[in-house]
């Protein structure tokens, strides 16, 4: 049976993803959340659910190893949040998105596969620090794991190539709010497009006191 944590958690599961789908951050079936449980246990959107849908009751369960014990099957991504928990014991909550400008980024030939946003303002370095971008392999695919387990460890947020971000955090508050605050560094980076020249970057030494 569920503790009171866990069903608290679960509305707000609901309602996260209702917020990001009304809000244009996610369309149709696409995208997918998890959050750590007070068992242990993973709670993930369903294979092919709209967030903006999301029941309660149909929420798929999971146990860490990936045998699901309730609910609709869980989304075929779940191996990569999987993946990421096990690599990395500060994230209890994952977001992945396919978010306009973040996707629209992914599909740029030549990033900086070390951080993909370069520092324009000070908030995609004070909550997730460098971006590290994914090579493509298609969606489901277990190579997606594998090298989310590579990044996991020190990481808050990723983009996979030609396909989206994912953001992470202690609390799924917080994993949202990374997926917004990245959102909202693309979009900055494209609304300047006719300006590149003339974008004024903040330097080493600035980035690296909001680091500290």
């Amino acid at each position: 049976m569920s503790s009171e944590a866990d069903k608290a958690l679960i509305a707000e599961f609901v309602e996260v993803g209702k917020s990001l789908y009304d809000r244009g951050y996610a369309t149709g079936a696409a995208g997918n959340m998890s959050v750590l449980l007070e068992d242990g246990t993973v709670l993930a959107t369903p294979s092919g659910s709209c967030m903006g849908r999301l029941d309660p009751g149909t929420l798929a369960r999971v146990r860490p190893d990936g045998e699901q014990i309730a609910g609709a099957k869980a989304t075929k991504e779940l191996r990569f949040h999987l993946a990421i928990y096990a690599n990395n014991p500060d994230i209890r909550a994952i977001v992945h998105l396919h978010s306009c400008y973040c996707t629209a980024l992914s599909c740029l030939d030549n990033l900086d596969v070390n951080s993909v946003v370069r520092p324009i303002t000070p908030y995609v370095v004070m909550r997730m620090g460098d971006i590290p971008l994914v090579p493509y392999y298609r969606p489901g695919h277990p190579g997606l794991a594998e090298e989310l387990a590579r990044l996991a460890p020190g990481h808050k947020a990723f983009l996979l190539a030609n396909h989206g971000p994912v953001t992470c955090g202690k609390t799924l508050t917080e994993a949202v709010n990374n997926a917004e605050e990245f959102e909202a560094a693309c979009r900055i980076f494209f609304t300047l497009a006719g300006h590149r020249d003339h974008i004024r970057y903040l330097t080493s030494e600035e980035v690296s006191q909001l680091r500290k």
